[in-house]
């Protein structure tokens, strides 16, 4: 995987502009929130969503074969901006605890709700696990 950054273009912090990847199996998993693997959310909470969130997407991803090392994009959805700004500290101690210092190209998206009630959070990813 290599990581790229334009020259003379700042380096972006906790994310990657764009990931080039040899040829290999690609994964798309999407609709991941924070619920269960029984459609249950355990708290109304941005953050505890984010991580099962997260886990859900690597557990997807082991499906395939991949790790979190494999994640080459993802795109978060997020309804409550003010509690993600203010959770960032804590999101980005639960990324390291997952994904450790892999940070592919990522964007974050602010809409008005989503499908699952109470989802604060959707995460969406693609990966290539290697041949």
């Amino acid at each position: 995987m290599e990581i790229l950054l334009p020259r003379g273009w700042a380096p972006p912090i906790g994310y990657s502009n764009g990931v080039a990847v040899a040829p290999g199996r690609i994964v798309f998993v999407a609709g991941q929130v924070g619920w269960d693997a029984n459609q249950k959310f355990a708290s109304p909470d941005l953050v505890p969503q984010f991580e099962q969130a997260l886990l859900n997407v690597l557990a997807v991803l082991r499906e395939a074969g991949g790790g979190p090392e494999h994640v080459c994009r993802i795109t978060a959805f997020c309804c409550d901006k003010p509690a993600y700004l203010a959770a960032r500290p804590e999101l980005g101690r639960i990324w390291r605890r997952h994904m450790g210092k892999h940070f592919p190209a990522m964007s974050m998206i602010f809409v008005s709700d989503l499908l699952d009630n109470p989802g604060k959070i959707e995460l969406e990813a693609t990966a290539v696990v290697p041949a």
